[in-house]
């Protein structure tokens, strides 16, 4: 090749210059989480839901917790149900308590943390929620848009970024963000837009949260009713979804449908009632498929429960071989006991093994 021809090629080149990268000189870095293993650092994460099904609290109650520096999730219930009685102190609660630790070894210094919403008035619904979460309002940010409109594409949001330190960063909903002129149909359109939000938060070490609609298609499967383009997902390291359960319309799930990062997380629901307002509850046994298909959990505890009436007609029997057998029948271990507690049976330890019986 002759240096007419070596000229014309560069002339014609529109790419960048070719740059390799030797994974031998990458360092590996260590995940790190705001909630394991739901929302991590420098990743987006999306969480999506109908409307009214309590993203919004979530994400608020999350925020509250932040500017305090509390944990998100309360200590002694994270990832377990409430009250812990002697005879479930086993392997069940030992797999768990690793998740107890991320929890505790995540508590931090109060931070900051930037919220956009593009529905809710900042006065009269966001700031109540705040101040009824008991968040530090002087540590949630706004930009104000009031001039010209937000965009994940907006100059703004890396300089609000930079300039507030924030360790969170929430657009709600994330199609109030898009800007007049992308379609959230077209990959074309909108995967730039989702990479520059990438990189905003692995440069900035923050956790950004995207909060969406779910489509109205009528195939139950979370995968199928998720944002407009797959790649809303695809950029996304860790995917939730909220809903609110069939039979108890005031427990509300949150559960993983896509986790690139960490193995899936077990659900966890939520209480909200005008009553009592928002309250943690703990795990809850069931998939983001059969929430959105309606299959409740109810319906789970009452097999568990017939289960147990059934094995224990006779008399006693072991924890060890009654969970073995509910295992073998599909019934999880975290629903056996639940359905125990509501049973109220009884736990009696003989020399080294625990036995249950139905109350007298």
């Amino acid at each position: 090749m002759n240096m007419n021809e070596k000229n014309i090629i560069e002339n014609c080149r529109i790419e960048p210059k070719l740059k390799l990268i030797n994974m031998d000189s990458v360092e590996v870095e260590q995940v790190e989480w705001l909630l394991y293993p739901f929302i991590p650092y420098g990743k987006v994460t999306i969480i999506q839901g109908d409307p009214g099904e309590g993203k919004t609290t979530m994400v608020l109650q999350i925020i509250a917790k932040l500017t305090k520096g509390e944990p998100i999730l309360p200590v002694t219930d994270t990832m377990k149900t409430k009250e812990k009685r002697s005879d479930e102190v086993d392997s069940e609660n030992a797999d768990l308590n690793a998740e107890d630790n991320r929890q505790e070894h995540s508590l931090m210094s109060p931070v900051n943390v930037i919220y956009q919403t593009a529905e809710d008035g900042l006065g009269d619904t966001i700031k109540p929620r705040l101040l009824a979460a008991g968040a530090d309002c002087s540590k949630v940010l706004v930009i104000d848009d009031s001039d010209q409109p937000l965009t994940m594409a907006d100059v703004r949001l890396e300089e609000a970024i930079v300039q507030t330190k924030a360790k969170m960063v929430v657009l709600d909903p994330i199609q109030g963000f898009l800007g007049a002129e992308v379609d959230m149909h077209r990959a074309n359109e909108i995967r730039p837009l989702m990479k520059r939000i990438a990189v905003l938060a692995e440069k900035y070490h923050c956790a950004i949260i995207l909060i969406g609609h779910m489509n109205k298609n009528s195939n139950g499967k979370s995968s199928y009713r998720g944002l407009g383009s797959i790649d809303f997902q695809a950029a996304a390291r860790s995917v939730l979804i909220v809903g609110r359960v069939k039979e108890e319309p005031e427990i509300r799930v949150v559960c993983h449908t896509k986790s690139s990062l960490a193995p899936e997380g077990t659900s966890i629901a939520f209480r909200l009632d005008k009553n009592n307002g928002f309250e943690w509850i703990g795990e809850y046994d069931i998939s983001a498929d059969e929430l959105l298909n309606g299959d409740s959990r109810g319906q789970k505890i009452q097999k568990a429960k017939e289960f147990l009436l059934e094995i224990l007609a006779n008399g006693g029997m072991t924890q060890k071989k009654i969970a073995e057998e509910a295992e073998s029948r599909g019934i999880k271990r975290k629903t056996l006991w639940n359905a125990k507690r509501e049973l109220e049976i009884d736990s009696v330890k003989r020399g080294k093994q625990w036995y249950w019986m139905l109350p007298e």
